[in-house]
């Protein structure tokens, strides 16, 4: 899948995952604080359309939704200086960031990786079009919400990050070299839950994007 931004279009090589960003998430997944950005990786395959039918696989447990931030990097980097890191984004999107949470939680409990759970086919819709950071005020302080079936399950604000996205960026790219393209997920305010084929969805990002879909049963 190819994003669109400013007539140009990008292909991402990479998504990179930020977990645990918002407290409120951390206390509802019982999870800890870290200190620094917990990462994680989606191949491109995950990409799909935000606007088109969501498909989830029904095999393997429940699978939960969590609205984000994206931001899209137009600008190679690697060991960005933090106060040079706003100038490698070319704009922001909006994301949904599915997981496989049954998988993960058993992956957990044993200690082990939880690569599928994150990085199954279609696990990052997202929106096609991107907009210009230029015409975005502060991404730092855009509503984000999620309705399924018109009921309200996430609502939040960029401005309850953790980490911010110049701090991001330059930890992201201390380790994985940042390439034209490549998108990042900011992370997930709190209210995350299971998806159902036939879930009717409603997704809105302050300034960026208002998406209505639906899920429907994959294999």
């Amino acid at each position: 899948m190819r994003i669109l931004l400013n007539d140009t279009h990008y292909t991402p090589e990479k998504i990179i995952g930020v977990g645990r960003n918002y407290d409120a998430h951390i206390k509802e997944m019982h999870a800890t604080p870290t200190g620094e950005p917990v990462l994680f990786i989606k191949p491109p395959t995950t990409l799909c359309s935000l606007s088109e039918d969501i498909v989830i696989p029904t095999r393997y447990g429940s699978v939960h939704h969590e609205v984000e931030l994206a931001v899209l990097i137009s600008r190679d980097g690697s060991a960005i200086d933090e106060n040079a890191a706003m100038e490698h984004i070319g704009g922001y999107g909006l994301a949904l960031d599915l997981t496989l949470r049954d998988m993960q939680s058993t992956a957990k409990k044993k200690g082990l990786p939880w690569a599928i759970a994150k990085g199954f086919d279609g696990a990052c819709p997202i929106s096609r079009h991107f907009v210009a950071k230029e015409k975005v005020a502060d991404p730092h302080g855009l509503a984000i919400s999620l309705r399924v079936n018109g009921e309200t399950r996430q609502q939040g604000t960029t401005a309850q990050m953790i980490f911010r996205l110049p701090f991001l960026i330059s930890y992201i790219s201390r380790f994985f070299t940042l390439k034209s393209g490549d998108i990042i997920l900011t992370g997930t305010p709190s209210g995350v839950g299971p998806l159902r084929a036939g879930d009717r969805l409603g997704l809105s990002l302050e300034a960026v994007a208002d998406v209505e879909t639906r899920v429907v049963a994959g294999t």
